[in-house]
């Protein structure tokens, strides 16, 4: 078993890069897990299970991370010096906070009004908050793996979360005008 202090990245056998193959992660965690049960351990003792469990848990929570691009992101930027420090760091370009504050805007006018246009603003704001979150995952990837520049990006994956939380906060309002 490879050492519970080990990076995500060696635990899982992958390159450290923000790049993956999206099957091979399920692939490694089913066949890491399939390695750690503690099951496999019960003729060792209940040591050897312990032991075992916390590599389990371990493998979950690097699962969990590298599954998701902006949580891998957060990862390998914080692996190379720059944290995200989401909640403390909050600055942020004004050209993207004035977009944020549109469709936050757009988003109120769609609750406010709960017309017939509400569900196709809601439609629309998705689209482009969607095509704005894929367009910083490709910056994203460009900065980590090509150019390395882990600062630059721990800009781009809170400007990422940030899309994010608000994405969440539409489909709070796709469910309130459907309810």
């Amino acid at each position: 078993m490879i050492g519970l202090q080990n990076s995500d990245f060696a635990l899982f056998g992958l390159p450290e890069q923000f790049a993956q193959d999206a099957a091979r992660i399920p692939e490694r965690w089913k066949a890491l897990q399939r390695e750690a049960h503690p099951d496999n351990f019960a003729a060792q003792g209940a040591a050897a299970q312990r032991v075992a469990a916390q590599y389990a848990a371990r493998i979950n929570e690097a699962h969990q991370r590298l599954k998701d691009p902006l949580a891998r992101a957060a990862y390998l930027c914080g692996l190379r010096g720059h944290p995200i420090d989401a909640h403390s760091n909050t600055a942020m370009p004004a050209t993207f906070l004035m977009q944020q504050m549109a469709w936050r805007e757009d988003l109120e006018e769609a609750q406010n009004t709960k017309n017939t246009n509400s569900e196709q603003i809601l439609d629309e704001i998705a689209n482009v908050s969607l095509d704005s979150l894929n367009l910083l995952l490709q910056k994203i990837e460009q900065l980590l793996d090509v150019e390395q520049n882990p600062s630059l990006a721990a800009q781009r994956v809170r400007e990422a979360l940030f899309i994010q939380k608000f994405r969440q906060d539409l489909d709070s309002a796709y469910d309130k005008l459907v309810a």
